[in-house]
């Protein structure tokens, strides 16, 4: 009979490999008991959304109506696994600094990643942090992987972004980035590439198959760094909204966003397109 896996990790003599292997093993027995708290309570959730009361989900479970109501109102929300499952990747641009020539994150994708963080953080979902290098070459067939980068600063994100069936990055016959609606033709450009110019922008946010076919990324970015806030805003405002629409299936949509000049931080935001659903999951 094979040996389980405590049962191989005690056997191992190197005391140093031991702590490491059993330090390795609790990390992802942690992060396997939180995404089973955070699938049951997702499934009590969609029954009782269906018609079924706390006391017929009990019977049917084989479990009291009181530990229904407990697992229903504690442990991690479902909808946190709209950014993903296990621990998340959040990936910014590194851009080239224009005065000493070195790598520099841009402000506000540090404040975009870093509330995306936050919110991540708040349903128990490890984080870690990571950048696109300059020159665009990252690598996207990771689990649970969030990039904040557009199509400018990455042939590999353009790449990507060009297997939406939907929507496409196109530049306008005078130079500026917009985001064009293949189904409704309608373009989207930014107020300040616009005359006269306005504080408003345009984003895209989506959830696209990986290159390998193994998983999805879930990518977003302004035309302007100000729509890149935005969609940060939409997403810690309206998670829940978006979970139930979409789930952790492939979509994406149009973002729109309305911002102070002076500060560049949300004043209103929403979708301005349909969420489009795409067929292939």
């Amino acid at each position: 009979m094979p040996l389980s896996e405590l049962e191989r990790i005690a056997a191992i003599e190197d005391p140093y490999v031991l702590l490491r292997a059993a330090t390795e093993r609790l990390h992802a027995a942690q992060q396997e008991v939180t995404e089973l708290a955070r699938l049951r309570r997702r499934v009590i959730q969609e029954l009782h959304a269906q018609g079924m009361s706390y006391a017929q989900i009990a019977q049917a479970a084989g479990l009291t109506r009181g530990r229904i109501h407990q697992i229903r109102h504690t442990g991690p929300a479902p909808e946190g696994a709209f950014l993903g499952k296990g621990t998340i990747t959040i990936a910014t641009p590194l851009k080239q600094d224009a005065i000493k020539g070195r790598p520099v994150v841009a402000m506000e994708d540090v404040t975009a990643s870093k509330r995306l963080e936050d919110l991540a953080r708040g349903f128990e979902l490890p984080v870690e942090l990571g950048h696109v290098p300059l020159g665009g070459e990252i690598d996207l067939n990771r689990p649970n992987l969030i990039v904040i980068c557009g199509p400018r600063l990455s042939p590999v994100m353009g790449a990507l972004y060009e297997s939406d069936p939907v929507l496409e990055w196109v530049k306008a016959d005078d130079g500026p980035w917009t985001i064009r609606d293949s189904r409704t033709s309608k373009i989207y450009r930014s107020g300040e590439d616009s005359t006269p110019a306005t504080s408003v922008d345009y984003a895209y946010l989506g959830r696209l198959a990986r290159p390998d076919g193994h998983g999805n990324v879930l990518v977003f970015t302004g035309i302007h760094p100000q729509g890149t806030l935005g969609v940060v805003s939409l997403i810690v405002s309206e998670i829940n909204t978006l979970w139930g629409q979409v789930a952790d299936k492939r979509f994406s949509t149009v973002v729109g966003v309305e911002y102070d000049p002076a500060t560049g931080e949300t004043l209103k935001v929403e979708l301005v397109s349909p969420l489009y659903r795409h067929e292939e999951n």
